[in-house]
């Protein structure tokens, strides 16, 4: 098992996630209006400090989330995980505005609803035009934590918000049910057999064990009972 301290995340063979190097570990969910609606992120608890490896559930099934507790052998946890996955940018669909444009993969969606807010992201692209909604459809997409929608300028430059190197266990308290992980600030993901994945500012990673997108969300732990309630 990997034990070098560049930041990333190791999936291992049928097993968990190995978080490795100068990468925190916190509980981030999602704050909500009255109506449901999914406004901003706050961060609840801080699991590790960097420098610390530690393993994460990726079956569902431990007793311990968001720790793996062996429980993935138990259950003969397959991992499924694709070796490899085309490029977001061939991937993406594009939506035309007149300030920015917007790119959206769909596959990668997690249910977290941060574009669903007032004229949603994809309306506000489009009429971007207009300084306030310009505004409007980056804030949404900025928030989306699997890199799902993507903005960039005129010229095809991403505008992508800052984002430390760490990786955020989320809760969806709407829905008293535990979401993916959210690994941030380009830390690069690899299979079990070396395999790399597209490194990107925003990714999540399933740990359900039920995505047919692995080892990426597809917003499958809705419907999984091992993932209902919020982790301590």
């Amino acid at each position: 098992m990997d034990t070098t301290g560049e930041p990333k995340i190791k999936i291992l063979t049928d097993g968990p996630y190995q978080v490795v190097g100068d990468v925190r570990v916190n509980k981030a969910v999602f704050e909500t209006d009255n109506q449901g609606n999914s406004l901003a992120w706050k961060v609840e608890k801080e699991y590790t400090s960097p420098g610390e490896s530690t393993y994460l559930c990726r079956c569902g099934h431990s007793r311990t989330k968001p720790y793996c507790d062996g429980t993935h052998s138990d259950v003969g946890f397959c991992g499924g995980e694709k070796p490899e996955h085309s490029k977001f940018a061939e991937r993406a669909e594009e939506y035309s505005g007149g300030g920015v444009d917007l790119h959206d993969d769909e596959s990668l969606c997690v249910g977290a609803r941060f574009c669903d807010v007032g004229e949603t992201a994809w309306r506000y692209a489009q009429g971007s035009a207009n300084p306030e909604w310009r505004a409007r459809a980056v804030d949404e997409y900025a928030k989306c934590p699997s890199g799902r929608l993507v903005v960039t300028e005129k010229d095809g430059k991403p505008i992508e918000p800052f984002l430390p190197k760490e990786v955020s266990v989320t809760s969806d308290p709407v829905a008293n049910c535990r979401g993916p992980l959210w690994v941030k600030g380009g830390i690069p993901v690899e299979g079990p057999q070396g395999e790399q994945y597209e490194v990107r500012n925003r990714v999540t990673l399933c740990r359900c064990g039920e995505s047919k997108n692995q080892p990426y969300c597809d917003a499958s732990h809705y419907e999984c009972e091992c993932m209902k309630g919020m982790d301590e």
